[in-house]
């Protein structure tokens, strides 16, 4: 048996932003699996949590850190990381309003 191990995002070691989810921990264990668990671990957290401005501000934010992850080691994940961020992102743009974009803005930029 194989042993997980999951580290934080390095790009959120020395910042004020605390984790509110469990994305970052449940994107590094779809990793272990391969393409088809990242897309099912996304797809699950996305129909879920979209209309949570929190929770999708912080699924855009582990997807951005997902691409650098593995962006020198396995093409195809960061890749595929890449273009579900794009997804969550654009969504997150054209869907949140006032308050919540401006929460959204503030937290990934």
């Amino acid at each position: 048996m194989e042993t997980i191990h999951i580290t934080v995002s390095p790009d959120m070691i020395g910042t004020d932003y605390q984790p509110k989810t469990t994305f970052w921990m449940d994107f590094s264990i779809a990793d272990k699996f391969g393409i088809a668990a990242i897309k099912d671990t996304y797809n699950r957290a996305f129909k879920e949590w979209k209309t949570n401005h929190v929770y999708l501000t912080e699924l855009v934010m582990v997807l951005n850190h997902k691409i650098w992850q593995w962006y020198e080691e396995n093409d195809a994940i960061a890749r595929l990381y890449d273009t579900l961020w794009r997804e969550a992102d654009l969504w997150a743009q054209e869907n949140l309003k006032d308050e919540e974009l401006e929460y959204f803005y503030r937290v990934t930029d």
